[in-house]
């Protein structure tokens, strides 16, 4: 008998609240769905039992709000917070859709659009420290070049990494509870876009002030975008312990960008990186930036869905963990080790490289061995099917 799906707080879905704000316009035709504001969306996310949302500093108050506008917009986003139970996950800034961002906002060539780039993100950590996020996310749209003879990428980069560098002293200063998450995107809306993937965004982490300080929150339409494996994108970042925030979508590889629901075009591959983020624990939200489709009279069912795709994927999870014969065909994968060769590999020492030295192996019978690939595969396929 199928088991009966069962999503509470506790899975700590979020989803942003530009994903239920979508109106459905694309650059064919206009809006199919009426407008719904960041605080409705706040609200609609809270009484369907959502964990927690994301949001835009544009989301909830418009371009050039004065004190009082906005501390009226904050004040109705903690009373919806306040009324529902939901939490504030991760913010962001929009630094994108003005035209003052048309060439980039913290690598655009004008000192002035940089430092009006940096001033409108330190307004909003501070409304988002407010409201208890404890992530906040730079996605750079707008950080790239459509000629690359006018931009130097060095010191694109050294613009990027300045600007990081100011905002994470802000957030000490300040004394915030928050860390920096780059979202990287290997295209659109530019021609090529600075930190395109998460070895891009790890590379530059590296080089900050306070590399403590920032993770990666890897987005799987993004992925997918470059023809990438999201699995191996967020493995990375997992691995690099920085991985503390996620963006759940669905997407066909080397299309526009599509947003759509987790799991709706590979399950395979979604079933996969559930397993990644059970297997290994991950403890952050579990946050969807997609869209419903421009079909849809309202984006209510779109919520619902996201979520339980993901939890069907994790009974999946289960039964794949506990599956006799896939087990035992990948345990035979990685095979014996009578040799002791894992923990010579895994420390160098004149012992260890001696040993190395002087053994002797046979290629051609190593080359012998069996490796069930075919029929692993297949088993991951039926499990996914529900079939023996």
């Amino acid at each position: 008998m199928a088991k009966k799906i069962s999503v509470s707080r506790a899975d700590k879905f979020a989803f942003g609240v530009w994903c239920v704000m979508n109106r459905g316009r694309d650059p064919f035709g206009p809006e199919t769905r009426p407008a719904l504001s960041g605080i409705e969306a706040i609200r609609g996310l809270g009484e369907r039992g959502v964990y927690g949302f994301e949001y835009h500093d544009d989301d909830l108050w418009p371009l050039g709000a004065g004190p009082a506008q906005k501390r009226k917009a904050i004040a109705r986003a903690r009373q919806a917070m306040k009324a529902t139970g939901i939490r504030c996950t991760a913010a962001t800034t929009n630094l994108f859709s003005h035209p003052v961002f048309k060439d980039g906002a913290f690598t655009s060539h004008d000192a002035r659009v940089r430092a009006y780039a940096v001033q409108k993100a330190m307004a909003n950590i501070d409304v988002a420290a407010e409201l208890g996020a404890e992530v906040y996310i730079f996605w750079g749209g707008r950080e790239g070049t459509d000629v690359d003879i006018g931009k130097d990428p060095i010191e694109a980069l050294k613009r990027f990494r300045e600007c990081l560098n100011f905002l994470c002293e802000h957030v000490l200063a300040q004394r915030h509870p928050m860390v920096f998450s780059i979202e990287p995107k290997p295209n659109e809306p530019r021609s090529d876009t600075y930190l395109a993937t998460a070895g891009h965004a790890l590379a530059l982490i590296a080089t900050l002030d306070h590399p403590d300080m920032v993770g990666v929150n890897p987005e799987w339409a993004h992925i997918k975008m470059a023809g990438l494996n999201p699995l191996h994108e967020f493995a990375q970042v997992l691995e690099a312990g920085k991985l503390v925030d996620i963006h759940l979508n669905a997407q066909k590889p080397l299309r526009y960008d599509q947003d759509m629901s987790f799991g709706a075009d590979n399950p395979k591959e979604a079933l996969l990186v559930v397993k990644l983020l059970t297997d290994y624990a991950y403890s952050g939200a579990k946050t969807f930036d997609a869209h419903p489709f421009r079909t849809e009279a309202d984006p209510w069912d779109f919520v619902e869905r996201c979520m339980r795709a993901y939890k069907a994927l994790e009974l999946k999870v289960d039964q794949v963990n506990s599956d006799a014969r896939l087990l035992a065909m990948l345990e035979e994968l990685v095979g014996a080790d009578p040799d002791g060769w894992d923990a010579v590999l895994a420390s160098y020492s004149k012992r260890n490289a001696g040993k190395l030295r002087g053994a002797k192996f046979n290629p051609d019978k190593l080359a012998q061995r069996r490796l069930r690939y075919e029929q692993i595969d297949q088993r991951l396929t039926e499990i996914l099917l529900g079939v023996e």
